[in-house]
């Protein structure tokens, strides 16, 4: 399928998706860092407002499941463009909450009407590019989720003090709709990558059991939730962090998060071709380690001066593994990328609400107890994963590899 476009035309929309990926990540966690101040101004508790985070990201999980559903029987192009005029939408009308009860509630219905954008955008991904070369792509994709969290997090805090808190889902609003325009040419391209499929309710459990019903799948999807469950744990929480250690405010907070999402954006191409060319299994435990080792040091303290440095470790750790595991899932679709990977979203996308929300209660205990908890499961992860990923590398590195799973 990916000889059916041109390569500029290809390499145009993977562009393009990569920017709807940023612009819905920084919506998405430009809130975190704000939470002291939306405290603040609508005199409720850090915690309460903290349920901001996975107010918008457990439901945009969930919808996943059923935008991926439905782009399989309707297209792609058709579920895609409608999510990402609603995300444009909701985003808006978000400014106009007057309470932290309708804030949550924008939130809530912002996540299930722009779920369809970034499961879809992997998907087409997966179909414009063959296996062995869908590192590079998917490293542009998953380097713009780090992007966003990382932009979307330090801007979020630098800017609500210039144009306040509505401004900013305005103007973020604004921008999906600018994106959806220059997108617009492109949707019968779009529509000729990935062709319908149709099925029943039948077909559809089938497809789920084929995704689940293999070791390969299993651990896959097991993984993505358990190491998202640890990125959004730690870093919803960092604003809250970094005020109540070190006592900086807004801006320095944004200044701290600087580093999130760097290397990511700068070499999350160059991470992808390094998995398809050295394979996915070499890398996955490193990016594991290095995720455990940032939380680590986090419970341990440093000089303020050192947060970007620590923060950019956190990310690498993100960039060395999702992108990693969606090229996994990429594979397991068969002829329902969407499903595939709405079903990959969604445990990614309920991993960071239920990481933020745990997270959350452990506070409770103290962010020492936390943060150890956190690292020690995604240690366990990492030394897990020398065996259970050690049929992940490249066919032409080992051509005698059987049938993973």
């Amino acid at each position: 399928m990916s000889g059916a476009i041109g390569e500029r035309q290809r390499e145009r929309i993977l562009k393009m998706m990569a920017v709807a990926t940023f612009i819905i990540f920084f919506q998405g966690y430009m809130v975190a860092p704000i939470i002291p101040a939306l405290s603040v101004t609508f005199g409720a508790s850090v915690q309460t407002v903290g349920l901001l985070v996975p107010a918008y990201l457990i439901p945009y999980g969930v919808a996943t499941l059923l935008y991926g559903i439905l782009a399989d029987r309707l297209g792609i192009h058709r579920v895609m463009f409608v999510s990402l005029a609603a995300f444009s939408t909701l985003t808006m009308l978000t400014a106009t909450a007057q309470s932290i009860e309708q804030l949550a509630l924008w939130r809530v219905v912002t996540g299930l009407g722009a779920s369809g954008v970034v499961p879809l955008a992997l998907a087409l991904v997966g179909r414009m590019y063959p296996y062995e070369q869908r590192g590079r792509p998917l490293g542009w994709l998953f380097g713009a989720m780090a992007g966003g969290m990382a932009f979307g997090s330090p801007l979020g805090a630098i800017l609500v003090p210039v144009i306040g808190w509505q401004g900013l889902f305005v103007v973020v609003g604004l921008a999906g709709a600018a994106l959806l325009l220059v997108l617009a040419p492109y949707r019968t391209v779009i529509a000729g990558t990935v062709q319908a499929v149709a099925g029943t309710l039948r077909d559809l459990y089938s497809g789920y059991q084929t995704l689940l019903g293999t070791p390969r799948g299993r651990r896959t999807y097991g993984y993505v939730l358990v190491n998202s469950m640890f990125h959004s744990g730690v870093f919803t929480w960092l604003g809250v962090y970094f005020q109540q250690r070190y006592g900086v405010g807004p801006v320095g907070i944004g200044l701290a998060l600087l580093g999130y999402g760097v290397p990511g954006f700068l070499f999350g191409p160059l991470i992808g071709r390094a998995a398809d060319r050295w394979g996915r299994a070499r890398l996955l435990p490193i990016g594991l380690g290095l995720s455990a080792l940032a939380a680590a040091f986090l419970m341990l303290g440093f000089p303020v001066i050192l947060a970007p440095v620590i923060a950019m470790l956190l990310s690498l750790g993100y960039d060395m593994t999702q992108p990693l595991f969606g090229g996994i899932v990429t594979s397991l679709g068969g002829k329902r990328p969407g499903q595939a990977m709405g079903l990959n979203v969604f445990t990614l996308f309920v991993g960071f609400g239920l990481g933020s929300l745990v997270f959350g209660e452990l506070l409770r205990f103290g962010f020492g107890v936390a943060l150890g908890l956190f690292a020690i499961v995604e240690l366990t992860a990492a030394l897990l994963s020398f065996a259970l990923f050690r049929s992940e590398i490249p066919l032409r590195v080992s051509p005698i590899v059987s049938s993973p799973g």
